[in-house]
């Protein structure tokens, strides 16, 4: 490996590594909605619509401070959200009522750990990291999630169990600190992208413009709405499905784990394959293979291998979606403003997520069960797969080129 291909590495694995931890902590929480209701006696709705808010604020802090980093670069604001969201985690076993709650959970933790996702973390590796690679540079960035969630959730379930719940969310939240020097590592010296563009030296205004009125654009948003809504379904409610089942609350955090695990091997997988292949048809077969695995789940017994299978197959596909959808936005756009138009792509998947976790909720309240919800699910992984094909996948726009380490 060359000196530049071994830098090329080190950026992707510290942006990775830093997704993990924020990925992780919020991956995490739902752990704690039983104990939480318990202690704070506020109701299951009501702590589900905290999570969907979460869910929500954390899609509309990516283009907010994609934003922010495409004028006057990533460091202070990713540095901002990292400590944010590690204060929040501190300060939630303190909240005694709906209203802290949901500030802390909804809208302090999320949009701190906004303004470290995938949108910020794959543009600021961009920066470095030449076109041919970038696909496989954002596959390293999402596994590195992926392994937040594989290693995080057990150890905060293992926390819960030494510990306790309470001093183990403040353990998770001091922990989350340790992003701050990957942070640090991730945009040393990195440029502000000025002069001649990705986008022929438009403004950010003039790029948003274009992108709304650009049908394939839209078609993207529309399919990572679904996205979201499956996808924090399962995250915020597994765990409630679980109970509802009758067995182990080990069962859920190794389900999480599990979808964690194996979405490392599907996030290097697909970084790999969209680099010479379509990706708009990667993301209709992700689309697709995903109804058919909770199709499965659903008509299944509910047992332990039921979950931990289930748990494999989405996991496979869960947060596979990224790298293609990061690669079309830049296609379809150009690299110059990608942290805020991938960051309002991923504001359609949160929004879709809100849903999700706030509809899951609603729904085990008013029927005993998440039926509706996991049939809900079949349906939209259907619609997102057949969304994707009118996709126009035209060659990227001129890039800037990368600056060198």
């Amino acid at each position: 490996m060359s000196e530049q291909s071994r830098k090329h590495l080190s950026i992707a694995l510290a942006a990775g590594a830093v997704f993990a931890l924020a990925l992780g902590l919020r991956q995490a929480q739902p752990l704690f909605i039983s104990v939480l209701n318990s202690h704070t006696g506020i109701g299951y709705a009501t702590i589900s619509l905290a999570f969907g808010i979460a869910q929500l604020t954390w899609g509309v802090a990516q283009p907010v401070a994609g934003a922010v980093a495409d004028r006057w670069g990533p460091r202070w604001v990713m540095i901002a959200g990292v400590t944010l969201l590690a204060a929040a985690n501190v300060a939630t076993p303190f909240s005694g009522n709906a209203v802290v709650l949901t500030l802390l959970i909804g809208v302090a933790a999320a949009a701190g750990a906004g303004a470290v996702g995938p949108a910020m973390l794959i543009s600021a590796a961009n920066r470095w990291i030449p076109e041919a690679k970038r696909s496989v540079s954002a596959g390293i960035i999402n596994a590195g999630g992926s392994f937040g969630q594989f290693t995080i959730i057990p150890l905060a379930q293992l926390l819960m169990g030494i510990a306790g719940w309470q001093p183990a969310l403040v353990i998770l939240g001091v922990a989350g600190l340790a992003a701050v020097p990957l942070v640090m590592v991730l945009t040393r010296t990195v440029p502000v992208l000025t002069g001649a563009t990705a986008h022929g030296g438009a403004t950010l205004r003039v790029a948003l413009r274009e992108a709304i009125g650009d049908p394939s654009f839209l078609l993207l948003n529309v399919g990572f709405f679904t996205c979201g809504f499956h996808v924090a379904f399962i995250a915020t409610h597994l765990p409630g499905m679980v109970v509802l089942c009758e067995l182990p609350a080990s069962v859920s955090a190794w389900s999480l784990s599990v979808i964690g695990l194996f979405n490392i091997m599907g996030s290097l997988w697909v970084g790999r394959v969209v680099q010479k292949r379509s990706m708009k048809y990667a993301l209709a077969i992700i689309y697709f293979a995903r109804a058919i695995v909770i199709l499965a789940f659903f008509l299944a017994p509910k047992t332990p291998a039921a979950f931990f299978l289930f748990a494999a197959g989405i996991g496979f596909t869960y947060l596979s979606t990224v790298p293609p959808t990061a690669g079309l936005v830049a296609k379809l756009r150009g690299a110059r403003y990608l942290a805020t138009l991938f960051g309002i792509v991923m504001l359609s998947h949160q929004i879709g997520g809100f849903l999700g976790a706030w509809l899951g909720g609603k729904a085990f309240e008013a029927t005993g069960s998440y039926d509706w919800m996991w049939l809900a699910d079949i349906t939209l992984c259907l619609f997102a797969a057949i969304v994707q094909l009118p996709i126009r996948e035209v060659r990227s726009l001129p890039a800037v080129a990368p600056a060198q380490a």
